[in-house]
């Protein structure tokens, strides 16, 4: 089990920006597909960006060009950069890798804690 931790959240108004980081633990994380999904109150969690090994990145119709989705060349860290950020982006953020069917699924067997985005003036 990949230990994966979420960070870069915060508080941030329309049309701000944020930087939120997916650090994993383990080599194996290298070869993963991994995904940023978000959580709003009430709500299932959706998958909003997934980047695969080989570089190739797909994201949610909500969020294309406004957030892009990169991972380190040690590929042990995965980003997101968002912009343009709107109320609606507001969720909690999470990450997670796996096999490209695993991640598009989104049936992970364990999720990290998250980090809290809030888009608010």
């Amino acid at each position: 089990q990949v230990q994966l931790v979420e960070s870069g959240g915060g508080l941030v108004q329309p049309g701000g920006s944020l930087r939120l980081s997916c650090a994993a633990s383990v080599s194996a994380f290298k070869v993963y597909t991994v995904g940023w999904y978000r959580q709003a109150p009430g709500q299932q969690r959706e998958l909003v960006a997934r980047i695969t090994s080989g570089g190739s990145t797909n994201y949610a119709d909500s969020v294309k060009g406004r957030f892009t989705i990169s991972r380190d060349t040690a590929k042990t860290t995965v980003y997101l950069q968002m912009n343009s950020l709107k109320p609606e982006d507001t969720a909690v953020y999470y990450c997670n890798g796996g096999p490209l069917a695993t991640v598009v699924a989104g049936t992970f067997g364990s999720w990290g804690q998250g980090t809290q985005v809030t888009v608010s003036s």
